[in-house]
């Protein structure tokens, strides 16, 4: 049993790193077809288009799309966003690092005066002071959640009543305290392909804005984008995720920093294939530094670091399978390092590598191990990691290296240095399992 185990993990890691091989993006080769196109510069002075806030971001990127693709260079400065930058196909914006600043707006909120009907494309507002045309806008109430959010750019006002760009998602009901508010992307793409973002730092103005939930926003968010690359851009005080992408392939992420966002650092989920998040930093975030949502696949995340986030450093679950996570450090996270959810079988996160890892000092909360695997997840390999807790015995807070709970199966463990781990090195649940411990 043990060699044919021993067999069958060998061709699982050859299978998984042959196709993070054969299926590298294009957005991660920088092949991408703007390069030839236009170019055009936007500031606040000495520009092509003079401005300091969206509307001026805005017509630049729409006048490069407009002529089939090229370059938008955004020159210093902070802009004032009252509304998302939207992202089109075959453009790439460049920033001037630190020296260009999207800020978001102050936070302003008002309840519906009368309900706002699933497909509805208007709101009507008990207090409209403060929203305008051209605003970005949520509209949701007690029942809302997920992608049942609407989020839209005001077209036109009559009276308290505002039309929008997108017809609700879902009823928003005025006995379930419906209400608008101006949240939104600060970086927005939808359905848009082939594009990079590049020096550019989001200030989220946390402290004065409403959250608004990682399905439906971040300090940047695409939606059913393909061959995307976000590099060196930086995603601070958002009141909701750092960066997310959903339903998109081929997203390529490097050397971006997220931080001190109030939930998720770094956020790929609800179906995205192939995403490659390399060299990024997710630090000091509400909850978890990288949270692979639902059915993330054959993904690559190497050479990133997840330090002090306030749940886990890494969450893996509902069907994200035959993933790479390599030379990453996840340390001083509030609870576990890395976290398998509680999935049954048919929605295990399943045949994910972690290897070369240092996986350090977790569990500040008071529970937290190193990894833990929870639920009917099979097929899991830890390779050539470092599992522990370097501080010294009474200032430990990671409890086990690892914790393989009752109903996982098919964990190979091998060749790791797991020490100085609170509780032991490994608690191992899975007594009637298939589990490999050579370490």
């Amino acid at each position: 049993m043990a060699n044919r185990l021993k067999w069958s993990v060998a061709v699982f890691i050859a299978m998984i790193a042959a196709s993070s091989l054969s299926a590298v993006p294009a957005a991660e080769t920088g092949e991408l077809s703007m390069s030839k196109g236009i170019s055009i510069t936007v500031g606040q002075k000495d520009a092509d288009i003079v401005g300091s806030d969206n509307r001026a971001l805005q017509a630049a990127v729409d006048y490069v799309a407009g002529l089939g693709g090229g370059t938008v260079n955004i020159a210093q400065g902070t802009y004032l966003m009252k509304d998302s930058l939207h992202l089109r196909s075959n453009v790439c914006i460049l920033g001037q690092g630190e020296a260009t600043v999207l800020r978001k707006c102050d936070g302003i909120r008002s309840l519906l005066a009368t309900d706002g009907d699933y497909g509805q494309e208007a709101i009507t507002l008990t207090t409209p002071a403060g929203f305008e045309v051209g605003m970005g806008v949520t509209v949701s109430d007690d029942n809302s959640g997920g992608f049942h959010t609407t989020v839209a750019t005001i077209i036109s006002q009559e009276g308290d009543t505002f039309a929008i760009t997108k017809p609700l998602n879902a009823d928003c009901m005025v006995h379930r305290k419906a209400s608008a508010r101006n949240t939104f992307p600060v970086i927005s793409g939808y359905y848009v392909d082939n594009l990079r973002l590049e020096g550019i730092v989001i200030d989220g103005n946390r402290e004065n804005n409403d959250h608004l939930n990682g399905c439906r926003g971040a300090g940047i968010f695409l939606y059913r984008a393909n061959n995307v690359q976000i590099m060196n851009c930086v995603v601070r005080d958002y009141n909701g995720d750092g960066i997310s992408f959903q339903q998109s392939n081929d997203i390529f992420l490097n050397d971006c920093v997220s931080y001190n966002n109030a939930s998720l650092g770094l956020h790929p989920g609800s179906g995205s294939q192939r995403p490659v998040v390399r060299n990024c930093r997710a630090y000091d975030n509400g909850t978890d530094g990288l949270f692979l949502c639902w059915r993330v696949r054959h993904g690559l995340f190497e050479g990133n670091k997840l330090e002090n986030n306030g749940r886990f450093g890494i969450s893996i679950g509902h069907k994200d399978s035959d993933n790479i996570l390599r030379n990453n450090v996840v340390t001083n996270n509030h609870s576990h390092g890395i976290f398998f959810r509680n999935e049954p079988e048919y929605t295990g996160g399943h045949r994910n590598l972690l290897e070369n890892n240092k996986i350090l000092n977790n569990g500040a909360g008071g529970e937290g191990c190193g990894i833990c695997i929870r639920g009917e997840t099979y097929d899991i390999t830890i390779v050539g990691n470092e599992i522990g807790d370097t501080r010294p015995q009474g200032e430990k807070t990671q409890q086990f290296g690892i914790w393989i709970q009752p109903k996982a199966d098919r964990i190979t463990i091998r060749g790791n240095k797991i020490e100085g781990n609170k509780d032991g090195a490994v608690k191992n649940e899975a007594v009637d399992a298939q589990v490999e411990i050579s370490d």
